[in-house]
């Protein structure tokens, strides 16, 4: 009869077999392939090798050799040369300089959608709606303590109401009727917060 403690080893064999088995073969892997492995040259080595130049054949009459002619096409370098702009640095005046230059700045050209007479009539009595409303919405919160939100909202409807009617005056009813619609919105929203 078999020895119970030989039949128990036997797997405990067999594992440690294969675990050392797998650990060698996964060596085997991560060393790469023999054949292409680069010689191990280090750094400090490399820099001590001197280059050894090809023997060549000495000839009789080498002085008289010309040298090679080479036909180089170069266009002017001010062509290839590529201009550098660089940033003027900021003035150090106060804001309230730069506020006052803008206004001496003229206008560059504004693109209008061109307007039906039809469309125009509807913008135009849309735009008045929509300042009405908007005025109408402001003149409530006159007299009244606002906090800073709210302060926030009225200086964006007037700035808004100023746009609309410096387009209105410039003909421009699409521009105008946007700004005034959002004037608008932003009244009501105002008059829902008081």
């Amino acid at each position: 009869m078999e020895n119970p403690a030989q039949h128990r080893a036997w797997p405990t064999q067999l594992s440690l077999y294969q675990g050392v088995l797998s650990l060698v073969s996964v060596a085997l892997l991560l060393s790469g392939c023999s054949v292409r492995r680069s010689p191990g040259i280090s750094w400090a080595k490399a820099v001590q090798v001197k280059p050894m130049l090809p023997a060549r054949a000495v000839a009789a009459n080498d002085s008289a050799l010309d040298p090679p002619v080479f036909n180089l096409n170069v266009p002017p370098t001010a062509a290839i040369l590529i201009p550098v702009h660089t940033v003027p640095s900021r003035p150090r005046s106060s804001a309230s300089s730069s506020v006052a230059a803008d206004p001496a700045k003229p206008e560059g050209p504004k693109i209008a959608l061109q307007l039906t007479p039809e469309q125009t009539v509807t913008a135009r009595q849309e735009t008045n709606q929509s300042l009405n409303i908007a005025e109408k919405n402001l003149a409530a919160t006159r007299g009244r303590t606002l906090n800073p939100t709210e302060a926030d909202l009225v200086s964006k409807i007037k700035s808004f109401l100023k746009d609309a009617r410096e387009a209105a005056q410039a003909n421009d009813w699409a521009r105008a009727r946007s700004l005034s619609k959002k004037a608008q919105v932003l009244s009501e929203q105002l008059a829902q917060s008081l």
